[in-house]
């Protein structure tokens, strides 16, 4: 029995910086790309607002998380939090959920880093370079959290770097004339239209809950890495946002020229229009913005092997998946299986509805997150809580409601692909119910 005990624990490595790298290093890329697709939804106001609302569930959401994460700090995050406050259905839910949006979000990222790459080795297909991403970095996390999350720091350093030295050189370029053309080109419904690419600038900071089992002090280790995280966060968002449309209008960042596809690569756009392509800081940035791109695509395969493994060891999905490495204790069964999913969703070549999809997962995960917070403060008023949400109730009922409503504006702008979301929702229920065994009492 302490054999096995053993072969499903996570070792500890874990401290304040290093979640801070996590942190920030699982959602950095959506400052590099991706947001920049809201603007022709929303113009520069439309996304603005949706910022705006977004910062503001982030903001509750991630201080209301904090609590749950110091107080249960176990791989699964919302999964472990609603099984102990609501039961094993929500607790299934929030688990795949979460499952779904740490799956998907890297295949198009993946795709993203193979787009930039072939740029510079256009002899090696797109598809070549992200498969191959995906195998580099699962076997980096199958080596051992502290090399995984050593080399995630070190990225995400440098893609922070990269944003504040576009900020820095952009911003004295920045007219108010150029925030205000054309800022609202589909009226207030656009601002609804880009609720997922607002989303997508914080998309999985909540993954740093997924490795408090490994931190060395969870309570306060999660408290300083979470919350510095989300405020680094929040300012580079800012901006970026500002410097990158205030330079030239938002059409220069979404359009390399007129009649062209939307651009994944905002920042280098903004740039050209500043000091020119040729430029050193052009190339500076265009090349950094690799890092912020790995970082999260590595951070997030990190939490989501978490995830994976959480779900696994309770009996929510194959045992299989439950176990660890018997020399690297790393969730490596996990880290293998997400890999193959994320392969077979990249080759589908639909990255920015993968995108949306994964958008759906994260918003269920945070509703249901913060409805078993409320609960637990209801069920278990006497748990240890080392950190409390400040403004209780009011921060976990904000995140909720804009959780929910953000939910219902994107499944009203994607049927299709809210349908789909609900299928693998269902599929998955349907299993766990045929299959799940509750475990023996004393087991």
């Amino acid at each position: 029995m302490a054999t096995n005990e053993t072969n499903q624990q996570l070792k500890r490595t874990l401290g304040p910086l290093m979640l801070w790298g996590l942190g920030v290093g699982y959602v950095i890329s959506g400052m590099y790309f991706g947001w920049n697709l809201g603007l022709e939804k929303g113009g520069a106001l439309g996304l603005a607002v949706a910022t705006a609302v977004i910062i503001l569930m982030y903001l509750t959401f991630t201080f209301s998380y904090t609590e749950l994460a110091c107080a249960i700090p176990k791989a699964g995050g919302a999964f472990d939090y609603a099984v102990r406050a609501l039961g094993k259905d929500w607790g299934f839910l929030g688990g795949m959920a979460q499952n779904i949006e740490f799956i998907f979000a890297p295949p198009a990222i993946a795709f993203a880093i193979g787009a930039y790459l072939n740029i510079f080795l256009p002899s090696i297909p797109v598809l070549s370079i992200a498969i191959f991403a995906y195998l580099a970095f699962t076997a980096l996390n199958i080596y051992g959290v502290q090399a995984a999350a050593s080399f995630e720091l070190a990225i995400t350093a440098v893609a922070v770097i990269g944003l504040l030295l576009f900020a820095g050189s952009a911003l004295p370029a920045v007219e108010w004339k150029n925030m205000q053309h054309n800022a609202l080109p589909n009226g207030w419904t656009g601002a609804f239209a880009a609720l997922p690419f607002a989303i997508w600038f914080f998309l999985a900071i909540e993954g740093v809950a997924n490795v408090a089992e490994e931190a060395i002090n969870p309570q306060r280790s999660v408290l300083i890495g979470f919350g510095s995280a989300i405020l680094t966060l929040v300012i580079l968002c800012l901006l970026t946002f500002t410097a990158s449309v205030g330079v030239g209008g938002w059409e220069v960042i979404v359009f390399p020229e007129p009649g062209a596809a939307p651009t994944d690569s905002p920042l280098p756009l903004a740039m050209a229009h500043t000091v020119g392509q040729g430029h050193w800081l052009y190339r500076a940035v265009a090349f950094i913005g690799l890092f912020g791109l790995v970082a999260s695509f590595h951070g997030i395969i990190l939490a989501a092997g978490r995830a994976t493994f959480e779900f696994g060891r309770v009996g929510y999905a194959p045992a299989w998946l439950g176990r660890v490495h018997p020399r690297f204790q790393t969730p490596s069964n996990a880290l293998i299986a997400n890999m193959g999913i994320g392969i077979v969703a990249l080759l589908t070549g639909k990255t920015a509805e993968i995108i949306t999809i994964a958008c759906f997962g994260a918003l269920t995960l945070y509703i249901v997150s913060m409805v078993a917070l409320l609960r637990l403060r209801r069920k278990e008023p006497q748990l240890e809580r080392p950190f409390r949400v400040p403004l209780y109730p009011w921060f976990p009922i904000i995140a909720l409601i804009i959780a929910g409503l953000s939910l219902l504006a994107i499944t009203l702008y994607n049927f299709r692909l809210a349908a789909i979301y609900l299928g693998l929702l269902l599929v998955a229920y349907v299993w766990f119910r045929l299959t799940y065994a509750e475990p023996e009492a004393g087991a």
